[in-house]
């Protein structure tokens, strides 16, 4: 097995800070809710799009819809597979370049209309979604937008705005979210023209049909050369490059998800994005509005759920009554509603801050896919227990004994992966209670550090006094405390009044965390993940409050307050389970309990069963370098170039 470089968890931890954006030169209003300011300018009004990009984008989704119209997702779940011609036609219609300029043949279009279309397509079925947001939320077009050369937006947007797929390689089989551990290398060569790529890459999705990649490769550090983490484009068709599997998975049939090899690869230098070593700053920027694709995906299912719940019960009667209207559905039906309601709220406003450019959006993003891969889950699951049986049988078996063909079972099994896409639901925590609590760290300096001497830390103790003697005071009282705060909202007054006194309370709760463990903070991610689901919630609440004033003022109507008051009511619940559980809770038995769990003090627990999986292999597939052993499998869907 290739030697994978030796980490220390504190190395570990220095090459994520390292890669991780640290200035903000831009406003964001996550950032600051964190902090216990409420500042609604920032995202009220609402954003909007100039009329002339409005009228574009509406007539492209007019006709995609036409089109997805034609299509039939059961082909796709059927076979594993989406069909060629479904792909020939999603690239005449310019899918694949939706977001890339016009002047590279894409169509130029917002990422407000890049989310509407992946909801459209994600509806016929997820995969088709999966299929665009890997070529454009992280595959080659973003990367190139935010760092590539002219000459290498020259070379390669063109191809891809015509369908040439692509794909953003960086997991390994025995690296996730440690990029510290990667072992994939890109050698110089002699002549310095090119760079040598050896090493094997997991969960490529659309590797299997990729006509273009980005590689995240080490380069070795030398005299004159800083080496580091390097982003690659590479040609699939380059000698070396093996698909040696297709992966399949619980969900999303007719992903094109492999394993791939890279030996002795020549990529040229010319092809290197950004310089030697930014190869994980660019990921993460990458992220930072390609993560919008996954709350776009979570959005449109949790429709399709709103329409499945509603039709079906006003139809389903029992004990002579539709089953909607028992309180017991009918609380699931309006949790249904507010939720959806709140998804595309905070999807919109975030898309849409993305477009203005005005404020720095790396904590919104982050939020929007950590909760809406969160609560669109829940919708799901709220579907199919209201569908009851029906909800977990599958959608063949209800055709084939003549009723309606609703896939539930198939969503819950496709809305899965999206805790788990773009970092898990617990690397997102820690990610942006990183960002929550920079301003704190700031502050106290050697005091968050485990390693300080006494010295050190008396000296940024003095610094930290000085900080929190300017903050603190200001988290006393605010406008959530006047009665007549925010009363151009009307009745949603009260909620925005909730959430400017609650970023308050959730500041001075971050405080007393940090005061109470310091350098020992980061250890507790019970406590951390907590403090980042408040704040995700009340950047939820803001969003339906703003998005209804929106849509009142265009003459709408008062449906949307209606939506918004019941969402911010659901919400206000659990963002004070969240408060309560922030000090009364079970995380440190937990983490006793699993440290005698792992030390095998518990094993007669697992008496009497069978487990099938062992003997099977490794618990982490084992790689050499060298060449392939097996048959290539890529196969693109190659465009004119």
């Amino acid at each position: 097995m290739v030697d994978q470089p030796k980490v220390t968890e504190k190395e570990a931890r220095a090459v994520a800070e390292e890669a991780r954006e640290s200035g903000w030169r831009k406003p964001s209003f996550a950032k600051e809710l964190y902090l216990g300011r409420f500042p609604l300018d920032l995202v009220h009004p609402h954003p909007r799009p100039e009329a002339d990009a409005a009228a574009k984008a509406d007539r492209f989704l007019t006709a995609l819809r036409e089109y997805c119209e034609t299509l039939d997702g059961t082909v796709i779940e059927r076979d594993s597979r989406v069909p060629d011609e479904y792909v020939d036609g999603l690239a005449k219609l310019g899918c694949f370049g939706i977001k890339i300029p016009e002047e590279y043949e894409g169509l130029g279009l917002s990422q407000v209309a890049y989310n509407r279309a992946l909801m459209l397509v994600g509806s016929v079925h997820p995969t088709l979604g999966v299929l665009l947001s890997a070529h454009q939320s992280i595959g080659v077009p973003e990367p190139l937008k935010l760092a590539g050369t002219p000459e290498q937006k020259a070379a390669f947007l063109p191809r891809c705005a015509r369908g040439a797929v692509t794909a953003f390689l960086l997991t390994e089989p025995d690296v996730g979210s440690d990029p510290a551990r990667l072992a994939t290398s890109a050698t110089p060569t002699e002549d310095g023209e090119a760079y040598e790529l050896n090493g094997v890459k997991l969960w490529t999705t659309n590797g299997v049909v990729a006509e273009l990649v980005v590689v995240m490769a080490r380069v070795p550090k030398s005299d004159g050369r800083r080496g580091g983490v390097t982003a690659f484009i590479v040609e699939t068709d380059s000698p070396g490059i093996t698909v040696e599997q297709r992966n399949a998975f619980m969900g999303l049939r007719g992903i094109e998800n492999g394993v791939t090899r890279f030996h002795n690869v020549r990529v040229p230098k010319e092809n290197v994005v950004g310089g030697e070593g930014q190869g994980l700053k660019i990921a993460l920027a990458t992220l930072n509005t390609g993560r919008l694709s996954i709350p776009a995906i979570c959005t449109g299912a949790s429709k399709w759920c709103l329409k499945i719940a509603r039709e079906w019960s006003a139809e389903r009667v029992q004990w002579g009554r539709p089953v909607g209207e028992h309180a017991a559905v009918a609380k699931k039906i309006s949790f249904i509603a507010a939720t959806t309601y709140a998804l595309e709220a905070v999807l919109d406003l975030s898309a849409h801050m993305s477009d203005e450019g005005r404020n720095d959006i790396r904590i919104e993003a982050a939020l929007a896919k950590l909760w809406a891969s969160e609560m669109s889950c829940l919708v799901a699951d709220e579907l199919m227990q209201i569908r009851g049986g029906r909800g977990y049988e599958t959608a063949e078996s209800l055709a084939a004994r003549g009723e309606r063909a609703v896939p539930v079972e198939q969503l819950v099994r496709d809305l899965r992966i999206n805790r788990i896409f773009e970092g898990s639901s617990e690397i997102m925590h820690l990610l942006i209670a990183r960002e929550a609590v920079d301003a704190h760290l700031s502050a106290a300096g050697d005091l968050a550090d485990a390693d300080a001497d006494l010295k050190a830390k008396a000296k940024a103790a003095a610094k930290a006094s000085g900080f929190y003697a300017k903050w603190l005071p200001q988290l006393v009282s605010g406008k959530g405390q006047v009665p007549t705060s925010f009363r151009e909202f009307g009745p949603l007054a009260t909620h925005l009044r909730y959430v400017e006194r609650t970023a308050r309370k959730l500041a001075r709760s971050t405080f007393y965390g940090m005061a109470r463990w310091q350098a020992g903070l980061e250890r507790r991610q019970g406590f951390l993940g907590r403090v980042v689901d408040i704040g995700a919630e009340l950047f939820a609440m803001a969003a339906v409050c703003v998005r209804a004033e929106m849509q009142r003022a265009d003459g709408e109507g008062g449906a949307g307050a209606d939506l918004a008051e019941v969402f911010c009511r659901q919400a206000r619940l659990r963002i004070e389970a969240l408060f309560d559980a922030l000090w009364d809770n079970t995380d440190d038995v937990d983490q006793r309990l699993a440290g005698e769990v792992l030390d095998g003090h518990y094993t007669w627990l697992e008496a009497g069963v069978l487990d099938p999986s062992e003997g099977t292999g490794p618990w982490i597939a084992h790689w050499e370098l060298g060449a392939t052993k097996v048959k290539n499998l890529s196969r693109p869907y190659v465009r004119p170039r």
